[in-house]
């Protein structure tokens, strides 16, 4: 098995949606959560912008999140979100142990 997978996923919604993408966590986070390997999936809205967001992710592997990203829920996520993400997210990987 592989190391850990550390994400931020920025996303954002047009204008006036966020809320939209809130409820959509909700429903959404209990189940990803529940996931084999899943370690930590949490969103946070920017503080002076309503309509964007970063979604941290914690993956105990690279099969874990494979698995996540093939898993019918997301699939269907991703299908729905488009009614109120202003374009695709932004996906960055960061190094799983900090610098200092």
């Amino acid at each position: 098995m592989s190391a850990p997978v550390r994400l931020l996923v920025l996303i954002t919604t047009r204008e006036g949606r966020g809320q939209e993408q809130i409820d959509a966590y909700a429903r959404l986070a209990p189940i990803v959560r529940a996931e084999q390997g899943c370690l930590q999936y949490d969103l946070h809205r920017v503080s002076d912008d309503p309509d964007r967001f970063v979604l941290q992710e914690l993956w105990a592997s690279r099969e874990a999140l494979a698995a996540h990203g093939i898993a019918p829920h997301m699939i269907e996520a991703a299908a729905a979100n488009t009614a109120f993400r202003a374009g695709p997210v932004e996906v960055i990987e960061l190094a799983t142990e900090p610098l200092a």
